[in-house]
């Protein structure tokens, strides 16, 4: 069995009511759906922040590409028109 520690949760009276309904629906424990869902926020959380990181890393990398913002919103209002517009280029 793999090694576990405990941690202290505080619920609003409406989410704990939900767990219970959720618990019994599911046959599972309210401990096992919370440590499921702490872990599944966990990973997207740190899935994000990662992103997030490369693309500052990037950003402030000499290989990054700007374009005007007004430039890209006018190349966007002209889509589906019969004069739509190029992608702008940096």
């Amino acid at each position: 069995m793999s090694q576990t520690e405990v941690v202290t949760v505080r619920l609003t009276p409406e989410i704990k009511a939900k767990l219970n309904a959720l618990a019994l629906s599911t046959k599972r424990s309210k401990s096992w759906l919370a440590a499921e869902a702490i872990a599944l926020y966990v990973e997207q959380q740190s899935w994000q922040i990662q992103m997030i990181e490369e693309a500052v890393t990037l950003a402030d990398s000499p290989q990054a590409e700007w374009i005007e913002g007004d430039d890209v919103e006018a190349w966007l209002s002209s889509w589906g028109m019969e004069d739509e517009k190029p992608a702008p280029c940096s």
